[in-house]
């Protein structure tokens, strides 16, 4: 393969909700990035239900989330059946609500082609489009770039790499990354996107019953669109009968009690089996893979396309650091460091959210409501393990757990600011609770510059945060009369917590970020 310069500091292969998740947030920062997709056209499958509350924070802070929120709906409650009868209804997150330092308490149910359509739109305003048809087949590392080989004869050459790609990622594959796991054949569902009547568009229908079960479930932003989920038809043979209209209206009136005829159209048919497979590495040099090319698992609790764009939130401000000469590439290494453990956590707690289900549907009232916990919505989910969370808490807040929002107002103008506001975009930021931080809030401003934004949570001046109901020191678990220093990070974790009169702390960590020779904090 030829070696063509650089086109791009960074190549994302795969142009679904990871991929664009990324580039829209190296974009953001000013990176070169190009994104290419095999397809030949943006599809327009439905497919994931929507983002989980963890990754309407990364919208937000993307910039996105109110388009998300209008194009979508808050989750139906559902509906269940046996024998074609209405057993029982059941609002998981009818007890949920937004609070200071969560506000997204329910995840959104919105079409997949449609958050994607949400996302290339914002990478088009910082001038980036997808490429379509653009096949990867081939990848040479050179010692500056990495070269991908496509079907149509280009060749494409990057900085770095990135297979955002699929659970059968041409990029994995051409590393030779291994994939372990299982398939549970038996495990199988048909899906499509279907047309409807006579359905009340206000619930999630699900019908259980002994032999098999159809799911409907309808998709926001059309008039009779449905989601289709059901088990599979069996031939004279047991096996499995592929997706189609007509095998849709046997399920459906076999199951629902109702006329076939309610279904007019289906298309975007797939046959979905519950695959736990897990990528031994996430870095092989320049090339990188996140989503579903380095992790797949069971559908249950809805954490596939949400692992996904918090892989890509954790790897932008890392990345963009690196090929901007700010950080070592060694800071890469923090990517798989961080989230190959969560993805081993997703494995298996969807697993057990799988098997939970699966007990609760064999009794008249149980459905999907099972697989909801408070640990499906992305919002538990930190790095205390990494290299890159020094030592550090308060009574509420570890290093490297999600930092908390809360409602403040800007000091100087009275007018309301909520930290997440403070915290959006490609900067870290240095919290100061309580007086004593003002010399470190200062010092670290003097010497970081638009690097590091800095707040004074409580303190006067134009920087300072007022936290008049206390909502901050509450989230943040800041004593009464302690003076102490949170740094926040650039994917809104927490990476340092130090009292204030180890201000030093805050431009160690810094510093360590930035050395040209990366080392273990």
């Amino acid at each position: 393969m030829s070696t063509p310069p650089p086109t791009a500091q960074v190549l994302i292969v795969g142009s679904g909700p990871t991929g664009l998740t990324l580039a829209c947030d190296l974009a953001r920062r000013s990176v070169d990035v190009r994104i290419i997709d095999k397809s030949p056209e943006f599809p327009r499958s439905s497919r994931g239900k929507g983002p989980n509350p963890r990754s309407l924070e990364v919208l937000a802070d993307l910039g996105v989330v109110d388009r998300v929120l209008a194009a979508g709906s808050a989750p139906l409650p559902m509906r269940k059946y046996r024998d074609g009868l209405p057993v029982a209804d059941a609002d998981p997150f009818e007890a949920s609500h937004p609070t200071p330092d969560a506000p997204y308490d329910r995840p959104w149910l919105i079409a997949q082609w449609r958050l994607e359509e949400i996302l290339r739109d914002r990478l088009a305003e910082y001038g980036v489009q997808v490429e379509l048809g653009a096949e990867a087949t081939g990848l040479a590392t050179g010692p500056d770039s990495v070269t991908v080989a496509l079907a149509d004869g280009r060749s494409l050459a990057a900085r770095y790499v990135v297979g955002c790609d699929g659970g059968h990622s041409a990029v994995r594959k051409l590393l030779g990354v291994p994939f372990e796991g299982k398939t549970a054949e038996e495990q199988m569902m048909v899906c499509g996107d279907v047309e409807a009547d006579g359905l009340d568009r206000g619930y999630w229908h699900q019908w259980f019953d002994e032999d098999g079960a159809v799911l409907l479930c309808p998709i926001p932003g059309t008039r009779s669109g449905w989601w289709f989920q059901a088990g599979p038809e069996r031939d004279r043979t047991g096996a499995p009968v592929p997706p189609s209209l007509e095998s849709f209206r046997r399920l459906f009136a076999k199951h629902t009690g109702l006329p076939g005829s309610h279904l007019s159209r289906a298309d975007l048919l797939s046959t979905y089996r519950v695959n736990e497979r897990l990528a031994d590495r996430y870095r092989v040099g320049r090339v990188l893979l996140a989503g579903d090319a380095a992790h797949v698992h069971s559908i249950a609790g809805g954490l596939g396309m949400n692992t996904g764009i918090q892989d890509a939130f954790n790897l932008g401000w890392k990345l963009a650091r690196v090929v901007t000469g700010a950080a070592d590439p060694a800071l890469l290494d923090t990517y798989e460091e961080e989230r190959l453990p969560v993805a081993s956590w997703t494995l298996d707690i969807t697993s057990e959210r799988l098997r939970a289900t699966l007990e609760a549907i064999r009794r008249p009232g149980g459905g999907l409501d099972t697989a909801v916990t408070a640990e499906t919505t992305g919002l538990t989910r930190g790095y205390h393990w990494s290299s890159l969370s020094p030592a550090g808490s308060t009574t509420r807040l570890r290093a490297g757990d999600r930092a908390p929002d809360a409602p403040c107002h800007d000091a100087g103008t009275g007018a309301p600011v909520r930290l997440f506001e403070a915290f959006a975009g490609p900067h870290f930021t240095l919290l100061g609770f309580g007086p004593g931080t003002a010399d470190a809030l200062r010092a670290t401003e003097a010497a970081y510059g638009d690097a590091v934004r800095v707040y004074g949570v409580g303190a006067d001046g134009p920087a300072g945060l007022t936290d008049e109901a206390g909502h901050a020191r509450t989230a943040y678990g800041i004593e009464p009369g302690t003076d102490t220093l949170v740094l926040v990070r650039p994917d809104n974790h927490v990476g340092l917590i130090a009292p204030a009169a180890d201000s030093r702390a805050v431009g160690a960590y810094l510093d360590h970020l930035s050395d040209t020779a990366f080392r273990r904090l």
